[in-house]
């Protein structure tokens, strides 16, 4: 990602708006990032990846009932191996 000044970034704004359509851009001031600058096509991109975190005495018996009744997709298999592991450090 590229960094630069906060002094720099306001004398070539144009420069450096054109720059964040193709990636990310640091502005620093004292020498500690402080912004990022990135193109809107990226930030929706990212919100669309946002998770809410629900604590558990929130859900529903409708909720809590799904998440017991709902099995893994057989290509998950491939890492039962994993858990396997798991449970043998376990002991």
């Amino acid at each position: 990602m590229q960094r630069v000044t906060s002094r720099e970034f306001q004398r070539d704004f144009g420069r450096f708006q054109d720059g964040a359509l193709k990636a990310p851009l640091s502005i620093t001031q004292n020498g500690r990032e402080r912004l990022v600058i990135l193109s809107a096509e990226e930030y929706t991109r990212l919100k669309r990846r946002d998770r809410q975190a629900i604590a558990v005495e929130n859900l529903s018996d409708a909720d809590i009932d799904a998440i017991l009744r709902v099995e893994p997709p057989a290509e998950a298999a491939r890492y039962d191996h994993e858990l396997t592991a798991v449970r043998d450090a376990d002991t």
